[in-house]
């Protein structure tokens, strides 16, 4: 190969590394500085001097996110491909993002997307007229093994493909067709491109400034992680609130663990929630151990009719749950200052977790694997160990423990990623709070009234 030959070869995989890059970037960045560059990159062959602003860009755009590049100094790399090599981030999954988005922007490309509309549940072993389609459209986004196929039976290979789909999207993996499953099986792959990108990046951002050890609840997808120094040491499911009452983004830090909690009940769940019951019946106090506090803090005790009639007017008084095995907030609780009275806590209601749509709270995050985390800060953070083994043999004292040092606690908002298996995951919005809004909207269920 001849020295111009060889230059000519580095020039275009430079130039389509750039491409690459500039790919993603626009659909993250709305301007249109990127999707020119992208159209530029595809078409020509372009001198250094064209180069150089593509470049700036590029560079620009990730160390503006506090997101390093291999090499930020590139003015002196006389190789366009060295130049290109040089300018990507320093990222885990950056590559299998990549590679995501490229195939996406090729169905995008190809025009097979068109709605598919059912009026029905299509169940395992059920036949129905779209099931070719949709057996094709699963083999595209990398669930099932066969391209193509004329029969209109959910057989026990296609139903194991659409398992794989739910469990990537957080559906329940049923293998039955209905209007959530319909709903992404309709996203446009460029929708999916621009929610790998975005949320790549907002991660990206977000994990770049980071220390060493903090705890991260991602709420769509209801999952908590325990950094530290760098490997995932505790994971597990959570629950988080419901859409009318949404967890609130923030970053904190835990200072106290108890065990044993009370639960003093916040005054929109006494009245949303509590005084409901207690109006149906007023043993519905005393069964739950709620004790009634007046405004000077004085025990309230009243007979269950009382309770009952009293509910039906104005409520002057305060609940306040006992510790104990029907407590609402479980055995621990992980208290951190903040605006909006949040906190992670135990459940007396474990079989919640089992739920595929687990915004199910009133705004505090409830933690599946609250023994690994209470034993992982009992190990690590916990001054008094002692008394810490020693209150584990009761349940009704509530016992507030300090740390020698304070846990960063962030509560996040990604709705797609790749996962440690090379496997695209997307979630729902369900506060509707990423520039995507509601796929809904979007993509449109694509099914009648079932």
């Amino acid at each position: 190969m001849s020295l111009a030959s060889l230059a000519d070869e580095r020039q275009t995989r430079a130039q389509d590394m750039l491409y690459q890059q500039v790919s993603l970037m626009a659909l993250v960045n709305s301007e249109s500085k990127f999707e020119q560059y992208r159209s530029l990159l595809s078409q020509h062959s372009l001198s250094p001097s064209e180069l150089k602003p593509i470049e700036h860009e590029i560079a620009q755009f990730w160390l503006s996110r506090q997101i390093p590049i291999r090499n930020s100094s590139t003015n002196h790399l006389g190789d366009p491909f060295i130049r290109a090599m040089a300018l990507e981030p320093e990222l885990n999954g950056y590559l299998q993002i990549q590679n995501r988005i490229r195939h996406l922007h090729w169905l995008a490309q190809q025009g097979w997307w068109q709605p598919i509309i059912i009026d029905e549940l299509i169940r395992p072993s059920k036949k129905h007229p779209s099931i070719p389609t949709i057996a094709k459209r699963l083999w595209l986004l990398g669930d099932a093994e066969r391209s193509a196929t004329t029969s209109t039976l959910l057989d026990e290979k296609l139903s194991s493909a659409l398992k794989r789909f739910q469990r990537r999207h957080g559906l329940q993996p049923d293998a039955i067709i209905g209007p959530e499953t319909m709903k992404w099986l309709n996203v446009q792959p460029i929708e999916r491109a621009r929610m790998l990108a975005n949320n790549f990046v907002l991660k990206a951002e977000f994990m770049a400034q980071r220390g060493d050890q903090f705890l991260v609840i991602n709420i769509p997808a209801f999952e908590m992680a325990l950094f530290s120094k760098g490997r995932v040491e505790l994971e597990s499911r959570v629950i988080v609130g419901k859409p009318y009452r949404p967890t609130p983004l923030l970053s904190g830090a835990i200072s106290n663990v108890v065990i044993n909690p009370s639960w003093r009940v916040p005054k929109k769940i006494l009245y949303n929630d509590l005084l409901p019951h207690v109006r149906k019946d007023g043993n519905y106090i005393a069964e739950g151990n709620f004790d009634v506090f007046d405004r000077s803090n004085n025990l309230v005790v009243r007979t269950a009719q009382q309770w009952s009639d009293l509910a039906r007017g104005p409520f002057p008084y305060r609940f306040v749950q006992r510790p104990g095995y029907n407590n609402t907030l479980g055995r621990y609780k992980f208290y951190f200052p903040n605006d909006f009275s949040i906190f992670l806590h135990d459940t007396s209601n474990p079989k919640l977790f089992e739920r595929s749509n687990r915004a199910l709270s009133s705004g505090c995050i409830r933690v599946e694997n609250v023994e690994g985390l209470a034993n992982w800060m009992a190990a690590n953070l916990v001054k008094d160990k002692q008394t810490w083994v020693d209150r584990h043999a009761e349940r009704t004292r509530t016992q507030w423990f300090a740390l020698n040092s304070t846990l960063n606690v962030h509560l996040v908002y990604w709705t797609a990623w790749i996962d440690e298996h090379n496997q695209a995951q997307f979630r729902n919005d369900i506060y509707q709070l990423q520039t995507l809004n509601t796929l809904e909207d979007r993509a449109g269920a694509q099914i009648n009234d079932l």
